[in-house]
């Protein structure tokens, strides 16, 4: 199957309440603003692919990776201060991956170049900060705590000049897991 067809596959079941009751909405692909389907979301259930889930619109504030299963009260699960107001899709991808992490904005500093996961990069690199990177193959997951712990930012491919513009100031990345198909 292409990557292309196993995309088209991917869906998610949006719930105004806790344990999948009240008005739904069903999304297949990214939608910026749930605001106009939905008045609250409070649970989902992942049928098919995986998904970044946000609580707050346009793919903003914090981000939760969520793949196939059911979510009957995400809030409680994950430690969310509020319902979700966007989400976006994650295409599959089974390709090379590589990524290239500095130390500092603008691609300065320290550089190094990741082909698999990392669960600490002080402890892997004696970086003890992340301030930009550059995706080049594949979809990541950056975390702020070693061991894949802590909030997390969704990495596509692309060049990430500073993560402080992006909204994550005062926030370091520590690890980095890579989206693959065993995540489907």
């Amino acid at each position: 199957m292409t990557t292309t067809g196993m995309n088209m596959m991917s869906r998610i079941i949006f719930y105004e309440d806790r344990n999948f009751q009240g008005r739904s909405y069903e999304v297949m692909n990214d939608c910026p603003d749930m605001s106009s389907y939905l008045s609250r979301c409070h649970s989902c259930r992942v049928e098919r692919g995986c998904f970044m889930v946000y609580d707050r619109t346009n793919y903003m504030g914090n981000q939760y990776f969520l793949r196939r299963g059911e979510y009957s009260d995400y809030m409680s699960m994950m430690g969310m201060s509020d319902c979700i107001r966007s989400c976006r899709m994650i295409p599959m991808y089974r390709g090379s991956y590589r990524m290239r992490i500095y130390e500092r904005e603008n691609f300065g500093g320290q550089m190094y170049e990741l082909m698999d996961d990392c669960d600490n990069i002080m402890d892997r690199y004696r970086m003890s900060n992340c301030m930009s990177c550059n995706v080049m193959d594949g979809h990541w997951l950056m975390y702020e705590q070693p061991h894949y712990r802590g909030r997390m930012m969704y990495m596509r491919p692309g060049e990430y000049r500073s993560f402080m513009n992006m909204g994550f100031s005062g926030m370091r990345f520590m690890s980095m897991r890579r989206i693959t198909d065993s995540c489907y």
